[in-house]
């Protein structure tokens, strides 16, 4: 290759790079096999390749291919960096540490590397070697936004809120423009329940002039939590207006009641974020730790020892968790509704179904005739506001004495006593709701069921910090 022509496919790979990096695969695509043509050099022909596998979702071709360069070239930084990267992708998380532990010894002055063998320990929970990795890359970069976060999010897993809060902070007043920096830092309180800190940090940004829908997402998140619901809904409002074909952002709206049907998330709302979930839902709730289907089966076990075998009614069964967990129960059919058409594909892979319905839970309940002596609902609820109207409408197809076992996310005061919300129930950040035990009674009570358990239970772990909901279980009684 000529000197001309090698500078010229350098200049070429570099831009081919960027691009891969914002996303522009379907342009690249062809300058890699232009690249390919102009003869560029075989180790940056496979990472620009194995890069652009990635940005497609191609991780087992990207892997591929990255073996075969690294069996090549061994000594190469961006192959390995980039292997790590496919590791942690493919859940391989050790061979992504060795990966990015290979990067640091190849080439000990760059802080990318430190900061990425940061990355990986917080996968390996080695959250103080973490800390220490990340540290240094800052120390070596203090400009570099993403290392700032990393060296967060590991201070966060150690508890040391207040040192991740400043790491952030620091991000952000290097970074005025980004946006995601401000999102992050307003995250972080709300994780931590400081919704006047939120508060603070949304009005600043939006006094700044940042127009961002998920900025003022949060901005209506944190009035809410602080009972200022009026301001709360012009705050969605003016989310829905950055982003009016948003269903999230419709769904904010409608439960600030700036819009008719606040009291539960929209179907439409629903069906996309499940049908977008259904690839990673199983694989994303046992890395949280997931606990409600083994609570739902331990509760049902518990009941039904002396009885003959009951149908079930798995209400929002989503990929089928909870009946796979439940099957080796004695029960009868089990029958399962979902609103997302893609959810009900994957539990139809499990073989424990007699019947999958596609349908609108409430709408299902108005139209199915049909009784049932138990149904379940694992983290369903979530997604009603007010639990009297769909309570009510279970207790209508449910036989006597028949058994109703759910869990919802508990409603706790937070730092300063408050309940968010009603405080009866309150929308969350994630779109879900949350309940207080006493809505969840009350509610119960007046839809005809007495109540056999209403006790705290941890849901699952959101970075890894316990989820604090209540595992529920009625029996539909005479004055339903």
């Amino acid at each position: 290759m000529s000197q001309t022509t090698s500078a010229a496919s350098d200049a070429l790979a570099e831009r081919v790079d960027r691009m891969i990096h914002i996303g522009r695969v379907g342009a690249a695509r062809p300058l890699v096999a232009a690249l390919r043509r102009m003869g560029l050099a075989r180790c940056r022909l496979d990472l620009l390749e194995a890069k652009l596998a990635l940005r497609e979702d191609r991780v087992g071709d990207a892997l591929a291919g990255l073996d075969r360069a690294i069996g090549a070239e061994s000594a190469d930084v961006g192959l390995r960096k980039c292997r790590a990267e496919a590791r942690l992708r493919a859940n391989n998380i050790v061979g992504a540490a060795d990966d990015a532990a290979e990067a640091v010894i190849l080439d000990r002055v760059d802080p990318g590397n430190k900061a990425l063998l940061g990355l990986v320990l917080i996968e390996m929970q080695r959250y103080e070697d973490a800390v220490a990795c990340l540290a240094e890359a800052v120390a070596n970069d203090p400009g570099h936004p993403s290392y700032r976060l990393g060296l967060a999010e590991a201070l966060l897993r150690l508890g040391r809120t207040a040192e991740a809060e400043a790491t952030i902070d620091q991000a952000a007043a290097l970074h005025p423009g980004r946006v995601d920096l401000r999102i992050k830092a307003i995250l972080l309180r709300m994780r931590q329940r400081n919704f006047h800190a939120a508060l603070a940090l949304a009005q600043a940004a939006k006094l700044e002039g940042v127009a961002d829908a998920v900025v003022f997402g949060l901005l209506g998140h944190a009035y809410s939590s602080l009972g200022q619901h009026d301001l709360a809904a012009e705050a969605y409002r003016e989310a829905l207006k950055l982003c009016p074909e948003d269903a999230y952002v419709r769904h904010l709206v409608a439960a600030s009641g700036a819009m008719p049907g606040a009291d539960r998330a929209p179907p439409d709302y629903l069906r996309a974020v499940f049908n977008g979930y259904a690839e990673r839902f199983e694989p994303h709730l046992i890395a949280l730790r997931y606990r409600v289907p083994g609570l739902i089966r331990a509760v049902i076990a518990g009941e039904i020892a002396d009885r003959a075998a009951p149908a079930m009614l798995d209400l929002g069964c989503g990929t089928g968790l909870v009946a796979v967990t439940c099957s080796d129960l004695p029960l009868g059919p089990i029958t399962g509704v979902d609103i997302s058409p893609l959810m009900l594909a994957k539990a139809r892979e499990k073989l424990v179904y007699t019947e999958l319905v596609e349908a609108d839970l409430p709408q299902f309940l108005e139209t199915d005739p049909r009784l049932w002596p138990l149904v379940t609902a694992g983290d369903v609820f979530c997604y009603f506001g007010d639990l009297a109207t769909i309570l009510a409408k279970l207790r209508a197809r449910m036989e006597l004495d028949g058994l109703l076992v759910f869990s919802v996310e508990e409603l706790l005061p937070d730092a300063a006593g408050v309940k968010q919300g009603n405080g009866a129930f309150a929308l969350g950040r994630l779109g879900r709701y949350a309940h207080a035990a006493e809505h969840v009674a009350a509610a119960a009570t007046a839809a005809g069921f007495s109540i056999e358990q209403l006790r705290q239970e941890d849901l699952r772990e959101e970075s890894d910090t316990p989820v604090p909901g209540l595992l529920v279980s009625l029996r539909a009684s005479l004055h339903g």
